[in-house]
C-alpha cells in the first residue's frame, strides 16, 4: 500500500492480518506509522494492542483464537502451541477452568520472553507440529505432559491423563515423553501415570476412571484394598470415597454367571455390610454406553453415603 491509502481501505489491512491479528512490523510495511499504531489501540480507539507489537484491528474482546493467533505473531514463525491450548485444539475436555493463557515452545536460541497472556517455553526439543486450522501444534502427547508439568493439582493432572489413555494413547508413550523432557514438574504427572499403569488392570477401570470425572466428586482410591478394626480382609474396591464409605465395584456379568463366582459376589458385599461400608455395582459396559447417567448414579450413591454417617 501506498501512504496513506491504509486509511481508505482498512478491508485492505485486514486482508494482510490473521483474522484481523497483525504485528505492527507487518502494518510499518503497508505505510501505517508504529506511533500511529499504538494511537489507534488507546481507549476509545478502534485497535487493540495484545502483546508488544501485535495488535487487532478492532476494539472488541479477542476471542481464543485471536490470542493464539497473536501469541505466534509475538514468537515468530518457529514457535509452536503446546499445553491447554494444544490439548483443547486435538479435542481434550479434562482442562482445568483458569484464565486463558497460550504456552509456546520455542527454538533454545531464540531470545524471547513470554508476556500478557504468553508463555514461553524454550527448549531443544522442538516437536514436529501438527498444524490444525493453520495452527502449528505440539502433539497430543507432548502437549498433555507439558500442561501436567504446570499444573500443581493431582487431580487436574489424573483427569487429564485419564482421559489421555481413554483416547488410546500407550502408556509407554507418556512415559517416554515424560523422561525425554526436563524434569521440573514431573513429580505428579510420574505418580498419575504410575497409579494408571498399576492401578489401571482393564479397560473397563480406565472407562471408571473418566465416568468418575463426570460425576464431580473427589478422587477414590482405586484398586484399594480394605480390611476391618481387627485386620480382617474385606475386599479389593475398584473404587473406594474414603470420606463417604462408600465402594465402588464394576462387576461383568461374565463374572457373574458362574455359581462360585456369584457367591464370591455376595459373600464379598456381605463383608462390606458387616463393614458398615456402602457399595454400588455398575456393569462396565454401562461406563461407555451411559457414562453420564452412571456419573448421576454414583454421586447420588456418595450423597446417599454421606446422610447415612452423619445420621449414624
Amino acid at each position: 500500500m501506498k501512504t496513506g491509502d491504509w486509511a481508505r481501505d482498512p478491508e485492505g489491512l485486514y486482508k494482510h492480518s490473521r483474522g484481523g491479528v497483525i504485528t505492527v512490523a507487518r502494518l510499518g510495511e503497508l505505510g501505517v506509522p508504529s506511533m500511529t499504531c499504538y494511537r489507534r489501540c488507546r481507549p476509545g480507539k478502534p485497535w487493540r494492542r495484545l502483546l508488544p507489537g501485535v495488535v487487532l484491528l478492532h476494539s472488541g474482546e479477542p476471542t481464543r483464537r485471536h490470542l493464539v493467533d497473536a501469541a505466534l505473531l509475538y514468537a515468530g514463525p518457529d514457535a509452536v502451541v503446546t499445553g491447554a491450548a494444544a490439548c483443547r485444539r486435538q479435542g481434550l475436555r479434562a482442562l482445568p477452568d483458569h484464565p486463558f493463557r497460550v504456552h509456546l515452545l520455542v527454538p533454545l536460541e531464540h531470545k524471547i520472553s513470554g508476556s500478557g497472556h504468553v508463555i514461553v517455553e524454550r527448549t531443544t526439543r522442538m516437536p514436529q507440529p501438527i498444524v490444525h486450522d493453520g495452527i502449528p501444534l505440539a502433539p497430543l502427547v507432548r502437549g498433555v505432559l507439558d500442561e501436567c508439568r504446570r499444573l500443581g493439582s493431582r487431580q487436574a493432572v489424573a483427569a487429564l491423563l485419564t482421559e489421555v489413555v481413554q483416547r488410546g494413547v500407550g502408556l509407554p508413550e507418556l512415559f517416554a515423553e515424560l523422561d525425554a523432557g526436563s524434569s521440573r514438574g514431573t513429580a505428579i504427572p510420574r505418580q498419575v501415570l504410575h497409579r494408571i499403569a498399576d492401578g489401571a488392570r482393564s479397560v473397563a477401570e480406565v472407562d471408571a476412571m473418566r465416568v468418575w470425572r463426570l460425576s464431580g466428586l473427589p478422587e477414590p482410591l482405586w484398586n484399594h484394598e480394605l480390611r476391618d478394626e481387627s485386620g480382617e480382609y474385606i475386599a479389593t474396591s475398584d473404587g473406594y470415597f474414603v470420606a463417604a464409605q462408600l465402594a465402588w465395584e464394576i462387576d461383568s456379568y461374565d463374572f457373574h454367571f458362574g455359581e462360585q463366582q456369584y457367591a464370591a459376589t455376595v459373600a464379598r458385599n456381605a463383608r462390606y455390610a458387616a463393614a458398615g461400608i456402602a457399595v454400588l455395582q455398575t456393569l462396565p459396559s454401562r461406563l461407555r454406553t451411559e457414562p453420564k447417567q452412571v456419573a448421576a448414579e454414583l454421586a447420588a450413591a456418595h450423597r446417599a453415603a454421606v446422610a447415612r454417617r452423619r445420621a449414624a
